[in-house]
């Protein structure tokens, strides 16, 4: 599964280029946000893109205290309550380690 993901990322950032070079003024600003979030993610390691996960998750909650804190590993799995205590601490140093 993974090795279809690395595959796409490519034909998605070349579609996009194609559109953006295809693209009216109106359209333009959109589709050059699309292809730098494609080409950021590309460049992420897949902890990074853990940590932004966790970060995203965060968001959803409404948590807006220290990433650090027993407040946030709380708010994790409140967000996804299928995540083990184990997991969602795992996942916050993962996102400490790694600050947008």
């Amino acid at each position: 599964m993974a090795d279809a993901t690395v595959v796409q990322v490519p034909r998605a950032a070349a579609a996009l280029r194609q559109a953006l070079a295809e693209a009216s003024p109106d359209e333009r600003p959109g589709l050059e946000r699309a292809a730098a979030l494609v080409d950021s993610t590309a460049a992420a390691t897949e902890t990074q893109l853990r940590a932004r996960w966790v970060r995203s998750r965060l968001a959803v909650v409404g948590f807006t205290g220290e990433i650090t804190s027993v407040a946030a590993v709380k708010a994790l799995r409140q967000a996804e309550p299928k995540l083990s205590l184990v997991a969602a601490v795992h996942l916050q140093k993962e996102a400490v380690a790694h600050p947008e």
